[in-house]
């Protein structure tokens, strides 16, 4: 009996620490924080990646879908409630739960784990990223809610400069790879995927995920870069000037 008791004991493995509600104030927080990852920033990285995609139809199409987007009711208060408020605080609290360094969502077998030293960085660079792409794009330069057709060519004109293409690359793949880990977090913290035969097979869904997000991101960058793009973003300046 004991023999039995001392292999089941080593047959253990660490996993992924669910959420406790007797962790106190603290389990609120974090479980907020968790939750507004997928919900609603993921549906919103989902559906901003889909829009940008639009510009592959060329610069009409991006433009008429940002002007829908522009154009659905309470829009400005859809924006703060369900995008700029929740990205503040998964940021900010992100950042507080890295500088205090307590992982709090993950105890692996082995110290410094590659996969969520990456979830780590790629996290602080989707923060210096969105911060800055939310200044230069919703508050700087051409405004596009009043001139949604020229959208191609306030892109174009960013895009242009090779150093923020870079920005652009690095954080395209960074945001994907976060999107994609933290939803096999999340389920794993929430219970979706007990055991780990499940977060095992559950990890190869998200792996694809982040692939297929990623490689539809750099196909958009691509529609502002490739040889068309010069052509289209005169057309669409022409257009924001009517």
């Amino acid at each position: 009996m004991a023999t039995n008791q001392h292999s089941a004991a080593h047959s253990l493995r660490p996993g992924v620490q669910p959420l406790r509600a007797g962790e106190g104030s603290t389990f609120l927080w974090r479980k907020l924080h968790s939750l507004l990852g997928i919900i609603p920033l993921g549906a919103f990285l989902l559906e901003h990646l889909l829009s940008n995609v639009e510009a592959l139809k060329g610069w009409e199409a991006y433009g008429a879908q940002v002007r829908f987007l522009n154009s659905l009711p309470m829009v400005r208060i859809l924006e703060w409630v369900f995008i700029f408020l929740p990205i503040l605080y998964h940021g900010i609290y992100g950042v507080w739960i890295w500088l205090r360094g307590k992982s709090n969502v993950v105890y692996y077998p082995y110290a410094g784990n590659w996969m969520y030293t990456a979830q780590r960085y790629t996290g602080i660079i989707a923060v210096f990223y969105i911060t800055q792409h939310v200044i230069r794009q919703r508050f700087m330069g051409l405004s596009l809610p009043e001139h949604p057709m020229g959208a191609f060519a306030k892109v174009y004109t960013e895009l242009a400069n090779p150093w923020m293409l870079a920005v652009y690359v690095i954080a395209m793949i960074a945001i994907c790879w976060h999107f994609a880990y933290g939803v096999w977090l999340f389920a794993a913290k929430w219970g979706i995927t007990p055991g780990v035969k499940a977060r095992k097979r559950f990890a190869y869904v998200c792996l694809a995920l982040g692939i297929v997000l990623a490689v539809g991101g750099l196909a958009s960058i691509w529609a502002f870069i490739g040889p068309n793009a010069a052509a289209a973003a005169a057309a669409s300046q022409a257009a924001s000037a009517l």
